[in-house]
């Protein structure tokens, strides 16, 4: 059973990130209408709820709210005008990530084994991205969420849920590796001096062809989808450890 604890929602450090409105590649546009995709990371951290609740996760809201600073696009929405035109993410100040704080008492090494279990024993985890809104001109999608779930004595699961638009594997990893970081060090002098952080800027990738057009006069007509998550599957979930 998991229980929620707290939802709230985490921007960037005030004053340190300005208005942005980015289009997207021709490598994000083929996107719009996937589903999101969802990572689920458990880590083993004996320590009871009211550390959790007083230590750890006020660490992790402050050491996020740091790293929005410079992965700010996640914060952020994408707008899918009414218009037919290509969407874009666009950043105003007091844009969050929404992040859900809960409990579970489900069996926590279960869960974490290297053999088959009930697949919908972790959706639960699973944190879901903020239904769209409809403004005057646009439909307005969030793209990135957050959800840190407690198993008292035995470990933390860190659930990610992300449109694919705003970043593939390699993106999220990155991000969540500059948030461990921070989290760890306490600032982001590191991540500055090793130059690892992302690049923002959207005009390196050139489309000469316009291919990027003639995917979007394909997709724009078909009807933006909020999606759920599968609940019942009847499936199972196995992991294996493979020798080196």
């Amino acid at each position: 059973m998991t229980t929620l604890l707290e939802q709230c929602g985490i921007t960037p450090p005030p004053g340190e990130v300005n208005e942005h409105t980015l289009p997207l590649t021709i490598f994000d546009i083929l996107w719009v209408h996937f589903h999101p995709i969802q990572h689920l990371l458990f880590y083993e951290f004996p320590c009871s709820k009211a550390y959790f609740l007083e230590t750890i996760v006020p660490n992790l809201k402050q050491s996020l709210s740091l790293t929005l600073k410079h992965y700010y696009p996640l914060a952020s929405n994408q707008l899918i005008p009414l218009s037919n035109e290509k969407p874009v993410f666009r950043y105003v100040v007091g844009d969050s990530v929404s992040l859900t704080i809960a409990e579970s008492s489900d069996d926590f090494n279960n869960l974490t084994a290297n053999y088959a279990r009930d697949a919908d024993k972790f959706y639960p985890f699973v944190p879901q991205l903020p239904p769209p809104n409809e403004e005057a001109e646009y439909k307005t999608i969030p793209v990135f969420c957050l959800q840190i779930t407690l198993f008292p004595n035995r470990g933390v699961c860190i659930g990610f849920t992300n449109h694919h638009t705003i970043g593939d594997a390699s993106s999220i990893v990155g991000f969540i590796k500059a948030w461990a970081s921070i989290s760890k060090l306490g600032e982001d002098s590191q991540l500055i001096e090793a130059k690892s952080l992302p690049h923002f800027d959207r005009f390196v990738i050139k489309d000469s062809r316009g291919i990027g057009d003639i995917w979007w006069n394909q997709l724009k007509n078909a009807k933006f989808q909020h999606p759920s998550l599968p609940l019942h599957t009847n499936r199972v979930r196995a992991t294996y450890s493979l020798p080196s």
